[in-house]
């Protein structure tokens, strides 16, 4: 049994390709583009270094010492991830609060990525002097 309805590869493949293109791509959900020191996750661990936090105090301290806002869904999300890759680890809930500390492998990833970031800054620095 056949519908009236012809429609050829093409048309299905212009449809697909033009619902991705302007309806799925511009809604998706980006990283800040501002740069390596807006991580998420560099803003959350660089907090914790400091001493183990709740989630609402992170998101003060971040929004303190780098004028970054992070949103709950956006520090809950980064927070699960540094849970999963053992970076930092949750401790018992007090006062329907659960704090957060880092890991030695948390310091030793951070310690690593501001040394990267130092590097290239200062060699950023150096060559904008010569130019």
């Amino acid at each position: 049994m056949k519908s009236g309805i012809s429609v050829t590869f093409r048309e299905v493949w212009d449809l697909n390709y033009y619902s991705i293109r302007y309806i799925v791509i511009p809604t998706m959900a980006r990283k800040p583009n501002l740069g390596p020191a807006s991580d998420p996750e560099m803003l959350i661990l660089a907090s914790l270094a400091d001493g183990r936090k709740h989630g609402y105090a992170i998101m003060k301290d971040i929004e303190s010492f780098s004028g970054n806002t992070l949103l709950p869904g956006t520090l809950y999300t980064a927070i699960t991830r540094l849970v999963e890759k053992g970076w930092i680890e949750p401790e018992e809930v007090e006062h329907r609060q659960r704090p957060y500390r880092i890991t030695r492998a948390g310091m030793r990833h951070l310690q690593g990525q501001l040394e990267s970031m130092r590097r290239i800054a200062s060699i950023g620095f150096r060559r904008l002097r010569f130019s």
